[in-house]
């Protein structure tokens, strides 16, 4: 059962939100909050798997607090939900660490297959969304992995396994799994051989 805190200001959305977790088979409801300076208190202790996030929020807006929860919980997944769709909006979150990029208008099936696509090192977004990333999107891959992503690609395309990158670069399996996220979202794959082909293919390693 994946633990997912919601960061919403709207009541009433983040009631329907919170009972479409708590009725679903796959997720829960782990945590409710009006704006970030409040859930960055708490997620320590929560230690959530995925985070619904607005952009739009009181005080602290949901792009600075992407920040401040991958400090806390560099392990969990930020997924923006909101009614933006501008380019800038969506490379700034994307930028800072969030991972899946939804508007409010997704179905109730999408969100929560959102939320299991992002555990499993997808990166979702909704159909207009995706098409004004990749409408944006000039600059080259590669130069968007830091050096450490790099180095488990690298891994990846040797044919070693996640226990075996993590040994060879003296980091967790954990942080392993975590990088290959990262690698996903911002190559715009969805599997390992999907990663591999496309380092290859493009000469990104």
């Amino acid at each position: 059962m994946l633990k997912v805190v919601l960061i919403e200001d709207d009541k009433l959305i983040r009631t329907e939100l919170e009972q479409m977790l708590n009725s679903s088979d796959t997720c829960k409801c782990a945590g409710s909050f009006m704006n970030c300076e409040t859930a960055l208190k708490e997620l320590k202790s929560i230690e959530p798997d995925v985070i619904l996030l607005d952009i739009e929020l009181p005080g602290m807006s949901g792009i600075e607090g992407i920040k401040k929860i991958k400090e806390l919980q560099p392990e969990c997944d930020i997924i923006m939900l909101t009614v933006h769709e501008e380019s800038e909006s969506i490379f700034n979150a994307l930028k800072k660490g969030a991972v899946g990029y939804l508007d409010k208008s997704a179905s109730e099936e999408k969100i929560l297959e959102a939320i299991t696509d992002v555990y499993n090192g997808g990166a979702p977004m909704t159909p207009r969304i995706a098409r004004k990333v990749l409408g944006s999107f000039k600059e080259n891959e590669s130069s968007l992995l830091t050096d450490r992503e790099k180095d488990v690609l690298e891994s990846l395309c040797a044919g070693n396994s996640y226990k075996e990158i993590a040994f060879k670069l003296k980091i967790t399996v954990g942080t392993v799994r975590h990088h290959i996220k990262n690698i996903y979202a911002k190559l715009h794959v969805h599997s390992k051989s999907e990663a591999v082909a496309k380092a290859l293919k493009e000469k990104l390693v």
